[in-house]
């Protein structure tokens, strides 16, 4: 995948919004890689601020409809990883800033 491409595709991610700290989940550095095959299948791996986040589900259906409208897209693989585990450190300065986090 071209830097363009991946540029793309987490732009469209910065789209998708943890509903319970109103962040970007890539601001937030939950978002740990963006992969695509040859045959266009994305997969995002990515976690979660807390194990049981009941929206998770809500979560990876943005993800999925934040990159179908990216034309080599074909399809979205969200992978859900607890290792390593999120902490505050990963967020953007933006992020600390919009959530007063110092």
């Amino acid at each position: 995948m071209n830097e363009e491409l991946k540029d793309n595709i987490m732009g469209a991610l910065e789209l998708v919004i943890d509903p319970e700290l109103g962040v970007d989940i890539v601001n937030l550095g939950l978002v740990y890689d963006v992969d695509m095959n040859e045959e266009g299948l994305v997969t995002v791996t990515m976690t979660l601020t807390a194990m049981g986040c009941p929206l998770a589900g809500t979560i990876v259906d943005q993800v999925k409809r934040s990159l179908a409208d990216i034309p080599e897209i074909k399809d979205t693989d969200v992978n859900i990883v607890w290792n390593p585990p999120w902490n505050k450190d990963m967020m953007s300065r933006y992020a600390k800033i919009a959530l007063g986090i110092r």
